[in-house]
């Protein structure tokens, strides 16, 4: 009976992996007794004293977001918080990001200089910010030249096309290979991945163990492992046996070039 419920389970995720980028099968099932909330809402608040007139034309239904916690992406939410505390500490005069999420990206420039490189350039004004097309595998800069360099939850994508870029099955361990290269002697690199038991998920990203990612950066000398079990937790300095036997964990990897 497991064995079947699990078959179940997965061929649900399967058909809604497919069927989510036309429509959300969830959202739309959780949305109609919403919609009723809504309705009775907007008459509440039409009969209320100093209500404003409600035009159906300036309606904006806002129906998912009646939930008893605030959602957030735990992998991103732990992992920029880590990355940014480190970066702090370490005060660079300058940090160097590759492709990371472009909230961190911004927050960093309030305390440092910062240079973003993705293919897909990111086209803000802001001060201490400056923005680089490049590749990850190819990336515009000398070897041994940056002191501070992070890229967190990227590398997995490599390869892969899902965001323009060419398809590639050595993608992720090249992208490493290319980051070690350009980080300085005695450099910090502040990385994150998605580790567990290894699998690739097509086109959306790769899963790996924490030992390949080390030995993809096997030149370089790991100072931190820290990461977020499949409970959601994030544990500093985790055993790395956590991360090994996980499903979808991350893996937050602080390297030196020594």
């Amino acid at each position: 009976m497991r064995k079947f419920n699990n078959k179940f389970k997965n061929s649900y995720f399967l058909i809604n992996r497919w069927v989510r980028p036309l429509i959300d099968p969830l959202m739309l099932i959780r949305g109609i007794p919403r919609y009723l909330e809504f309705f009775k809402d907007w008459v509440k608040y039409s009969k209320s004293k100093g209500a404003e007139t409600i035009k159906l034309i300036n309606t904006y239904p806002c129906i998912h977001e009646k939930t008893q916690t605030t959602n957030f992406d735990i992998h991103y939410f732990y992992q920029d918080i880590w990355a940014f505390k480190r970066i702090y500490e370490s005060k660079p005069n300058h940090h160097y990001d590759i492709g990371s999420a472009i909230d961190f990206v911004g927050f960093l420039t309030a305390i440092t200089k910062v240079t973003f490189v993705d293919i897909r350039p990111l086209l803000a004004t802001l001060d201490n910010f400056a923005s680089v097309k490049g590749s990850i595998l190819s990336l515009p800069f000398k070897e041994n030249s940056l002191l501070s360099l992070s890229s967190l939850h990227v590398v997995e994508h490599i390869g892969l096309g899902r965001y323009g870029d060419p398809i590639d099955p050595s993608g992720t361990k090249k992208a490493c290979k290319e980051l070690s290269r350009i980080l300085a002697p005695n450099g910090n690199l502040y990385f994150s991945v998605p580790v567990g038991k290894p699998r690739l998920c097509f086109n959306a990203h790769r899963i790996h163990s924490p030992k390949q990612i080390t030995d993809y950066f096997s030149d370089l000398e790991l100072v931190e492992l820290s990461g977020i079990d499949d409970k959601g937790q994030y544990i500093r300095n985790i055993d790395t046996s956590i991360l090994e036997s996980a499903d979808y964990g991350c893996g937050l990897f602080w390297f030196r070039k020594k």
